[in-house]
């Protein structure tokens, strides 16, 4: 109780933020310095470790978006056009969404074909595909765009708690969507950016 008491009054700063899926990230030399203050004289560095270690473990799960209980059955191979739609930000993307054995890989790359990201989806764990570096960005858009495009009558059993009305879909305090068509919708982050997400036609590259 003490603990609960001092971790709830303790102010540093901007040590909790919402990111923009509504999950609280927390500032890591704030964490410190709550170890700092919880720990009593008599207690060892290791302690402090200790609680310092929990801390980050909680913030990096409280992070991480949202998966399916079982990957959706999707039309793949897929090929999709992400266009981020903000005024002073335009960006375009082309998206691969392809099966492989027993997960779901992740390409996307810009219009002169560059590489910007690479993910495998397998057993709801997001594992690197390649030599990119890690882009949490990317991991949030693609997990999005899983939901976005799992089929209505899938929707209850792997996202509890997400709902459908006519052509709106929404994951409360997520992911918010709004269709033209099944693969034609515009995807909404909360305290985050805009997508428009349209099919592309011909062979996948």
């Amino acid at each position: 109780m003490f603990i609960a008491n001092r971790l709830k009054h303790q102010t540093c700063g901007s040590e909790l933020a919402r990111d923009s899926g509504g999950s609280v990230n927390i500032n890591v030399e704030c964490i410190a310095a709550i170890a700092s203050k919880l720990a009593p004289t008599g207690v060892t560095g290791v302690m402090r470790f200790l609680l310092l270690a929990v801390a980050l473990l909680l913030s990096a799960c409280a992070g991480r978006a949202p998966l399916p209980e079982q990957n959706p059955d999707l039309p793949l191979p897929l090929q999709l056009h992400i266009q981020l739609l903000q005024p002073d930000d335009r960006q375009d993307w082309v998206l691969v969404i392809q099966r492989e054995e027993t997960g779901i890989r992740w390409s996307m790359m810009d219009l002169l074909g560059i590489p910007q990201a690479r993910q495998k989806l397998i057993d709801k764990t997001w594992e690197s595909d390649g030599f990119l570096p890690p882009n949490p960005q990317a991991r949030e858009l693609f997990a999005a765009l899983l939901f976005a495009l799992t089929p209505q009558e899938e929707l209850a059993a792997n996202y509890p708690g997400a709902w459908q009305y006519g052509r709106q879909r929404s994951l409360p305090e997520r992911w918010d969507i709004r269709y033209a068509q099944p693969q034609n919708f515009e995807l909404k982050l909360p305290h985050g950016p805009s997508y428009q997400v349209t099919p592309l036609s011909g062979e996948t590259p």
